[in-house]
């Protein structure tokens, strides 16, 4: 029997439960798990051999919570890993080649012998793996070639961030590989955030890779953005009664890059006023004191957005109390709060420039109909197009999905769990 049929043998008959259950949460979705792998398993012997040791790892993607649109200017966030995820069946060849291919994709090759960055790699995935192997090396870990094939069921395009999974899931590897798992969390997301910013060409913050990496409810506070303090929040959260839904409105992205730096611009150019960078550095008080003036030189909406950001950014640590207080119902108002100051003062949830296409309006509408008094929902990411997030109570779960869905359209309402472990071989 070849090893890749004993791997998937011991799948099967449930060998793997008991790790997929400390993953998936759920006895339902670990017995989704069962076919999934499997399927990952045949695609390995396939590509590469049905007789190599292998091994299986995944990565979630992530949610926003709370603090929306302050990173950027330095302050803090809550996000959460999601059942939704990336996966993989590798195994190390001793090749100095890292290979992955990834299903419905071309595979990434990487000579991990020349890790230099590479002009036309920016902004395609290989960059990635490349920039994954350079930042364990820069961080003082061990790398080598290793053959991975891999799925993902996180979103792209979404707000859940499916590249963030990706970087993670590489790094795991890696890790688990080659370091016997002794690379923490938090570094590997530092290191996702490097193979981004400086190999992928894309100048992220570091919210996505850490709530991907840490997995559960993490807060993250970017006041010194490279060494940002990031702690878990500890929250039983399928204990709450609730489920956290994403709503896909089908809204477009494109045309929108301008809506979403206007917000980080227009933040920054109120900081500038005192002499600052950004917001984080601002005394609010000051900021209040000076409003007359300061709209004079940037604009009204320069100053809304600004309050939005004191609020928001003071918000997360009421938001990280109620949790670690168990206190859900006290959590749900502060998200409510957190989603209206980002339809009235951050304005993110439809685009001035498309004033009939509001789709995220019509889906925050729709909920307050439904959950007024009982669940809380909010825009989800970015804004101005995209997802909108709802906690809703699970008796009522399929009236929410089902509004939604006539709305939006079939699979447009996504029930996920908040998922309490980050990277990880299964």
């Amino acid at each position: 029997m070849s090893k890749i049929q004993m791997l998937k043998d011991s799948i099967m008959k449930g060998e793997f439960d008991a790790r997929f259950k400390r993953v998936y949460v759920t006895d339902e979705a670990v017995k989704a798990q069962h076919e999934r792998y499997v399927s990952l398993a045949n695609d390995f012997a396939e590509i590469f051999s049905e007789d190599r040791e292998a091994r299986l790892f995944s990565a979630p993607g992530r949610t926003e919570v709370g603090g929306n649109h302050t990173d950027h200017n330095h302050g803090r966030v809550l996000a959460a890993g999601i059942n939704l995820d990336a996966i993989a069946v590798a195994s190390k060849n001793d090749e100095n080649i890292v290979r992955v291919k990834s299903r419905g994709y071309k595979m990434d090759v990487c000579d991990i012998t020349d890790l230099e960055i590479k002009e036309d790699e920016k902004g395609h995935s290989p960059a990635l793996v490349r920039g994954m192997c350079a930042g364990f090396l820069k961080y003082g870990y061990k790398i080598g070639g290793f053959d991975a094939v891999t799925m993902s069921s996180v979103l792209s395009g979404s707000g859940l961030s499916s590249s963030a999974a990706y970087e993670v899931l590489v790094g795991t590897m890696l890790n688990y590989l080659y370091n016997d798992g002794q690379v923490d969390a938090i570094t590997i997301a530092k290191i996702a955030q490097y193979a981004e910013n400086v190999y992928f060409d894309k100048p992220c913050g570091l919210m996505d890779q850490m709530a991907c990496s840490v997995g559960g409810f993490v807060t993250i506070d970017f006041n010194n953005p490279a060494e940002p303090i990031v702690n878990e929040v500890k929250f039983d959260f399928a204990s709450s009664g609730h489920s956290l839904c994403i709503v896909d409105t089908k809204g477009s992205h494109s045309d929108l890059t301008d809506d979403y730096a206007a917000i980080r611009s227009e933040m920054e150019g109120v900081a500038g006023c005192f002499g600052k960078k950004v917001l984080r550095e601002v005394d609010e008080e000051e900021f209040k004191k000076n409003i007359p003036a300061i709209r004079e030189k940037v604009g009204d909406r320069a100053v809304i957005r600004a309050m939005h950001f004191f609020a928001d950014n003071a918000r997360v640590l009421k938001e990280v109390d109620a949790l670690k207080n168990g206190d859900f119902e006290t959590f749900k108002s502060y998200i409510l709060e957190s989603g209206d100051s980002s339809y009235k003062y951050n304005q993110n949830v439809f685009s001035v420039k498309k004033p009939q296409e509001q789709p995220v309006s019509l889906a925050l509408a729709v909920s307050e109909s439904i959950l007024k008094g009982k669940g809380a929902w909010r825009v989800h990411g970015g804004g101005f197009a995209g997802t909108i997030q709802a906690f809703v109570p699970n008796e009522i779960l399929a009236d929410y999905k089902n509004a939604m869905e006539s709305i939006f359209g079939e699979d447009s309402c996504y029930v996920l769990i908040i998922r309490p472990v980050g990277g990880v071989e299964i």
